[in-house]
């Protein structure tokens, strides 16, 4: 797996919909079956905005954070994007802006570490969110990794609910095996990966 450290602007993101946010509670649902149609930059953009997007001109951002420490850190395992080459990309809040760390198509591989759960390997992106407990625990001690993993749950809830707005179908996937995931993505130790949800067309 070759590294890579490609920068991409992202489009800004929408904020106005055309569906009432109790509409999107109706429909939500998890969908494990995509079409092989791709997403384009600016829909990768949204998705990755309304689950850690900053949202005012304090740096606060779409979902909540316990004291505002934000330990989670988003990557897309990008494999059919127009605009995108094939790759693992991070996302940068402040900048909106993906920085590429991964050269190639490593869906397949993310699949294999998710069990071999076909979902993950259908989607035409995979979103991993991955945070680093030690952000949140030097200041609310051993009880920060249950906030880490509440935030998880509050961002993962936004990116489902953006979807459902695209008509995408997407599904939270917290089967697989942590150090296969971490290797894939080449991460460090202390980064915990924490949920995978595939996105795709429906």
């Amino acid at each position: 797996m070759a590294e890579s450290n490609e920068h991409i602007k992202l489009p800004n993101p929408r904020v106005m919909g055309e569906q009432s946010v109790e509409m999107l509670f109706k429909q939500r649902r998890s969908v494990r079956s995509y079409e092989k149609s791709p997403l384009n930059l600016a829909e990768v953009g949204q998705l990755l905005w309304s689950a850690q997007g900053i949202s005012d001109a304090q740096g606060l951002r779409t979902s909540p954070s316990a004291g505002a420490l934000y330990p989670l850190t988003l990557y897309v395992v990008a494999g059919d994007v127009n605009e995108l080459s094939s790759g693992i990309y991070q996302y940068n809040p402040e900048t909106h802006s993906l920085l590429k760390t991964v050269n190639g198509d490593l869906r397949k591989l993310l699949q294999k570490a998710a069990h071999d759960q076909s979902c993950v390997g259908d989607g035409a992106i995979i979103i991993v969110f991955t945070g680093i407990y030690q952000r949140t625990t030097r200041k609310y001690g051993q009880r920060g990794e249950r906030y880490v993993h509440m935030e998880v749950g509050h961002a993962g809830q936004n990116l489902f609910l953006q979807a459902e707005a695209l008509q995408f179908g997407t599904v939270v996937v917290g089967a697989f095996d942590d150090d296969e995931v971490r290797a894939v993505l080449n991460l460090d130790s202390d980064v915990q990966p924490l949920s995978l949800m595939p996105v795709g067309r429906k």
